[in-house]
């Protein structure tokens, strides 16, 4: 019988966050591929495109004209997946058929008037004013009666959807804990509960000490590719100091959270020398005016590149009927990003 080895043998790993197993097999990363390529992305934008909808200046879809902005700019989503009007529905009380309905609030945040300008190709300074404007709307959101959990994230590449590429993020605040959050917070409690500590504070401290899946630090975060990561490439911010919510930061761990972005998107882009596709989110405490000690601060990246600019990972079959499969291991994904430089390959010449 041979003897088992994580970057060799098909294996199950579990994930707390979420109470799931994924599938990893990373003997199937050597199998050729002949299947679907996806069209590299466009680096070749101009600072400021007169047809693009998000750039300063110009009059959005809905004739909305965008101010003359120099930094963050941020402004109610003309196509909202959310509305904020109260309307009345009387339940069915049927187990089979529920339906409630949902308040909300869409926000676009453009990261930068500059249309050709990406998160890893930003100074940290204006990082830093991202992450101040992520703060003040989760404030100003969740202030809302209505309001019980704030989501910021991005999509960044059109093969993660994103149907503009000027460099914007979103928010969708909203009054019920979506069922991703809702997961997360019951094993974060339960985990709390028992242990009177934070789940992911004991898991960053414990990857620290093994150094496998960590792929760069600073003195208030790390950035590790999560034992049971799920994408190729998916990697996690995780603050080292146990706190909720991104208001709670201070200066320095505000500064660092910026510079923790940067420094992992620019090796998201020079892995395959590509503008890197992802999505990725804040995970925090919900805004519903209740303590909730079992959070802890972090980021998630999910990029869909398995192989190469034009290769991605498919969750397809298996995983959509069975369960979450990977084939490269978070080790290797891991080493992989962690030795890749931090200059940003635009600039290396």
């Amino acid at each position: 019988m041979n003897e088992f080895n994580n970057n060799e043998h098909p294996h199950r790993r579990y994930n707390p966050l979420l109470d799931e197993w994924i599938l990893v097999s990373p003997h199937r990363a050597k199998r050729p591929w002949q299947g679907q390529n996806e069209k590299a992305a466009d680096d070749n934008r101009p600072e400021h495109d007169p047809e693009c909808y998000l750039c300063a200046g110009n009059v959005r879809a809905n004739g909305i004209q965008n101010d003359n902005y120099t930094d963050c700019y941020v402004f109610e989503n003309d196509f909202s997946a959310l509305l904020k009007d109260d309307v009345f529905y009387e339940s069915e009380r049927n187990t089979l058929f529920q339906l409630k309905p949902e308040r909300g609030i869409n926000k676009v945040i453009c990261f930068s008037p500059k249309h050709n300008l990406t998160l890893p190709e930003m100074e940290t300074s204006e990082i830093e004013k991202v992450v101040h404007t992520w703060a003040e709307q989760y404030l100003e959101l969740g202030n809302h009666d209505f309001i019980n959990y704030v989501q910021i994230f991005e999509n960044k590449g059109s093969v993660m959807g994103c149907s503009n590429p000027h460099p914007h993020g979103q928010i969708w605040a909203q009054s019920s804990l979506p069922t991703q959050i809702e997961r997360t917070q019951k094993n974060l409690r339960l985990y709390y509960e028992k242990n009177k500590t934070s789940l992911l504070k004991d898991y960053l401290e414990q990857e620290l000490e093994l150094q496998e899946r960590i792929v760069l630090e600073n003195e208030h975060f790390a950035v590790v590719v999560p034992f049971w990561a799920t994408w190729p490439y998916e990697t996690m911010i995780i603050s080292k100091r146990h706190f909720g919510n991104i208001i709670a930061m201070t200066s320095e761990e505000t500064n660092a959270f910026a510079d923790a972005i940067k420094r992992i998107t620019t090796k998201y882009d020079n892995l395959f020398e590509t503008s890197f596709p992802y999505s990725s989110g804040i995970h925090q405490t919900p805004t519903d005016r209740i303590a909730h000690p079992e959070w802890h601060f972090h980021m998630h990246f999910y990029p869909p590149l398995l192989r190469s600019a034009t290769v991605k990972k498919f969750m397809v079959g298996y995983e959509m009927l069975g369960e979450a499969q990977r084939d490269l291991s978070p080790e290797q994904a891991a080493k992989i990003l962690r030795e890749l430089p931090e200059v940003h390959y635009k600039t290396k010449n």
